[in-house]
């Protein structure tokens, strides 16, 4: 099962005891956050979660699928995820 934004929502509203617009604000916010540091190229480390990582692909030989001519593929920025040590022990449990 996926956990959706809705979801998070609705959980942060009745741990936290917020109303539903102050639990959407702070998500909202919080990924605003994490968006704009991606964006500018900044990793996003969050302790005992783990880190989002911005790194560059190269400019690369690929294959269109429907036709199968060659093209080149642009360089371009992916952000990646890497587990932090405590999240891996809670997950093999």
């Amino acid at each position: 099962m996926t956990l959706t934004k809705t979801q998070i929502t609705e959980s942060i509203r009745q741990r936290l005891d917020f109303s539903k617009n102050e639990s959407s604000d702070v998500i909202e916010s919080l990924l605003e956050i994490i968006k704009d540091t991606l964006e500018n190229g900044e990793d996003v480390m969050i302790s005992g979660f783990g880190k989002f990582c911005v790194t560059g692909k190269k400019e690369r030989k690929g294959r269109n699928p429907a036709t199968g001519d060659d093209m080149i593929l642009p360089k371009r920025r992916i952000v990646t995820f890497k587990c932090s040590g405590k999240l891996k022990e809670m997950i093999n449990k």
